[in-house]
């Protein structure tokens, strides 16, 4: 948490905290609702800008609380008009999130922790170790900006949000589901939850407490190897959270919640996928109400071994799914030339 000596961050008090702090100042209660929607609808970055408060009691918030916000550091477009941004945290940390545009779509991929602990051997940000974790008024301030960088680039408004950018989101769960839930408030973005992906390399028993706290947002499994041998290979995790502790946990999740599942699986050349890769993978997706499989170009980092495989072998991977009546799709790389693709975010600055 963002703090500054005995000052507590504003964004971090409710509507009825707010409430109260006025009426505890003899300040009429409307106030709180005036600076509510500076804060969370007009996104006003300083007690100066909330220009309906007389100048005494902008004085008296700055004295008592702190505003800590990102901001845009660096901006980089890719030649097919994906935005990468690396944003700068108020106590000096940077995070990195992308705008992917189509005809159809603007979709906000997000990070939700500084880094990342989780040593995935193909990810770049997994080599940087974690720094911290997000508060949920930073997350929300990533699909803010995102937001409007999407209006002013390309005049839409963002469809749709993926926690699919630097960090494991479901170990930093709290601040996840606060920020998706101001993310989806009427008095926030106003984005349905419908819309959001949390995207999870896989922590069984987090995925059951989103199960218990009845979420309403779509969830999406990293498997990336479909045996626990070659999974815990190039996913740590997975030795604490092998594939029938996560196969049981997504039911579980299912059962409760009724909401959609999918598999993300980068296929690796001469290490995932071959046949009867496909053929685990196959097995696996029957055990669980998954409701797609992206299958994902692989985009190599300096830190790493592995390599694309070729179209071919590509392609009879995909053609064996579909075989086989999986429903997958092919999820072709955006941003690879500014280091935005899948798994390479890394706070590069060029």
């Amino acid at each position: 948490m963002v703090e500054t000596g005995s000052k507590r961050n504003i964004r971090h008090l409710s509507l009825q905290e707010l409430e109260d702090y006025f009426s505890g100042k003899g300040q009429p209660r409307f106030r709180a609702g005036q600076v509510h929607e500076w804060l969370w609808q007009k996104k006003v970055r300083s007690f100066n800008g909330m220009t309906n408060l007389s100048k005494d009691l902008r004085t008296e918030l700055e004295t008592t609380f702190t505003l800590p916000a990102l901001s845009v550091d660096t901006t980089q477009l890719s030649s097919d008009g994906t935005v990468k941004n690396r944003f700068r945290t108020a106590d000096g940390h940077f995070v990195e999130g992308v705008l992917i545009p189509t005809e159809e779509r603007q979709t906000a991929c997000v990070s939700s922790q500084i880094g990342c602990s989780l040593s995935c051997k193909f990810c770049a940000t997994g080599y940087m170790g974690r720094k911290r974790n997000l508060d949920f008024d930073e997350i929300y301030d990533e699909v803010a900006l995102l937001n409007d960088q999407a209006e002013t680039t390309y005049g839409k408004r963002l469809t749709n949000i993926v926690f699919m950018g630097m960090g494991e989101p479901l170990l930093n769960y709290r601040n996840v589901l606060a920020a998706i839930e101001r993310i989806a408030a009427p008095d926030g973005l106003g984005m349905s939850p419908r819309r959001v992906t949390v995207s999870t390399a896989g922590v069984a028993k987090m995925i059951r407490q989103l199960g218990d706290d009845q979420v309403r947002f779509k969830l999406a499994l990293s498997l990336h190897a479909a045996n626990d041998k070659k999974r815990s290979e190039i996913m740590p995790i997975n030795e604490t959270n092998n594939l029938a502790a996560l196969v049981d946990a997504l039911n579980y999740f299912y059962k409760q919640t009724n909401g959609e599942v999918t598999f993300e699986y980068i296929l690796f050349n001469k290490f995932n996928d071959s046949l009867q890769d496909a053929d685990e993978l196959i097995k696996l997706y029957r055990k669980v109400p998954a409701d797609l499989v992206n299958i994902i170009e692989y985009n190599p980092i300096d830190a790493a071994r592995f390599s694309k495989p070729t179209e071919e072998t590509i392609q009879q991977f995909m053609d064996h799914l579909s075989k086989n009546r999986v429903n997958a799709r092919l999820r072709r790389s955006r941003g690879k030339d500014i280091d935005a693709a899948c798994g390479q975010l890394a706070n590069k600055s060029s």
